[in-house]
């Protein structure tokens, strides 16, 4: 089920409103699932019908992605403010402390709302926030050319390049190991989801200071890298375990930056096994 819904939130300027879109599919306990910068709920299309056989799942597309408009005007998109926003959100559409998967900015968000106490358990899939600084400016140089060429390309060009491998391969290669598998309707929605993105500049702009430094007590945490991630390299899983000692460590042999296309059933049984 795609919804949108409306929900008070408190920020600089006062009282105001956001509005989030979601797809909701399933029952049993909540999961809520967070994409990347850049992406949509439909990130997680390739593992929602696993999930949902056995959970109340609940993709989002965070604030200024997908269709989910942008924050109000003055309202910030660091972890401090966005964080309360999907709080919000949950309080809203009546979850309470979900169990949280999230992949990249989605698994910097999952493990801030675990170590908010807001999260049942915490799966992190190549989450951001572990780099050195030299790895986040090649990952935020990698998404600003991503961002600009999605930018450059009539759309046409886009629904061309879909249509072959070769072609799926240039446009989505940096985030899937195996782009090949991604369907042509679902590239164009991501490159198109990737160039209408309200909140991009914003967010990239709030990270360029994230650390993910803190742990995260009396709260299941797997933390699992693609190990044939490109954007952020797979050494930065072993930052997250230190960081967070008590996490699981767990690698997916070929998958990309976003695994859930690369191999559906193994990042299914990843993320159940921890919010079980």
């Amino acid at each position: 089920m795609s919804a949108q819904i409306s929900f008070p939130i408190a920020s600089p300027g006062g009282a105001r409103t956001a509005s989030v879109a979601y797809e909701r599919r399933g029952a049993g306990a909540p999961l809520l699932l967070l994409h990347g910068i850049g992406h949509h709920w439909q990130a997680w299309e390739p593992v929602l019908d696993i999930l949902a056989a056995e959970r109340d799942v609940v993709a989002v597309d965070l604030p200024g992605f997908g269709a989910s408009p942008a924050l109000p005007d003055g309202h910030a998109y660091d972890l401090a403010s966005v964080v309360p926003v999907l709080g919000a959100f949950c309080e809203a559409i009546g979850i309470e402390r979900p169990h949280v998967a999230g992949n990249s900015l989605g698994g910097l968000l999952a493990l801030e709302l675990g170590r908010e106490k807001l999260a049942r358990s915490v799966t992190a899939l190549s989450p951001a926030g572990f780099w050195s600084e030299g790895e986040r400016r090649y990952a935020f140089g990698t998404l600003r050319a991503m961002r600009a060429a999605a930018l450059s390309m009539p759309v046409s060009l886009i629904e061309r390049l879909s249509r072959s491998t070769v072609g799926r391969t240039a446009l989505t290669s940096t985030i899937y190991a195996r782009p090949g598998r991604r369907s042509p309707r679902a590239v164009v929605a991501e490159t198109l989801a990737l160039r209408e993105a309200t909140g991009f500049r914003q967010t990239l702009e709030a990270g360029r200071t994230v650390r993910f430094a803190d742990d995260v007590p009396a709260v299941p945490v797997t933390v699992a890298w693609g190990s044939r991630d490109r954007l952020l390299l797979p050494r930065q899983g072993v930052r997250a375990k230190h960081t967070v000692p008590g996490a699981r460590l767990v690698r997916l042999p070929g998958c990309g930056h976003v695994p859930m296309n690369d191999d559906p059933a193994l990042v299914a049984r990843v993320i159940l096994d921890c919010s079980g």
